[in-house]
């Protein structure tokens, strides 16, 4: 006797559709049934109060924000992180990360901390301290970038 495949098709579509990320398309809207000769009202939004509006951060809280990254920090074992304002904006960041590569890249400085490609990676460099790069000569400091576990930079 022989089994259709068909139930096992579909518990692996299903299958495969419950483990994935991506969310499902939006379902294309069904035609409307009769088309009105009398066109919509046209409904107006209503202002936004002003207490609702969110307000845009005056440019010096950004430079002041951006002006705590410029400067020398430093690594181990002569590792080192050199952050300079760019004319026009952003940042030049030239950087020792480890015994064989060092570079200059063009990075940002944004909320969740200095943003840069580095050999088509991008990184990002968040303010923390000594214990948070894992660095056992970096430890007890308190002002410090740490880009991943092993990599942070550190200011006396």
């Amino acid at each position: 006797m022989r089994h259709s495949p068909l139930p096992f098709l579909v518990f692996a579509v299903v299958a495969i559709a419950a483990c994935s990320d991506r969310t499902p398309a939006p379902a294309t809207p069904a035609a409307p049934e009769a088309v009105s000769a009398t066109p919509a009202p046209s409904v107006e939004p209503a202002p936004t109060p002003a207490a609702e509006a969110t307000p845009t951060p005056p440019a010096t809280e950004a430079a002041m924000l951006e002006a705590d990254y410029l400067g020398r920090w430093t690594g181990v074992e002569g590792m080192y992180l050199d952050i300079a304002s760019k004319p026009g904006g952003g940042v030049r960041v030239q950087m020792q990360w480890d015994l064989d590569h060092r570079g200059t890249f063009d990075g940002s400085v944004t909320a969740e901390g200095l943003r840069f490609m580095r050999d088509g990676v991008a990184e990002t460099a968040v303010p923390g301290n000594g214990d948070a790069t894992g660095l056992k000569y970096l430890a007890g400091k308190q002002d410090c970038l740490v880009v991943k576990p092993g990599e942070g930079y550190c200011r006396d």
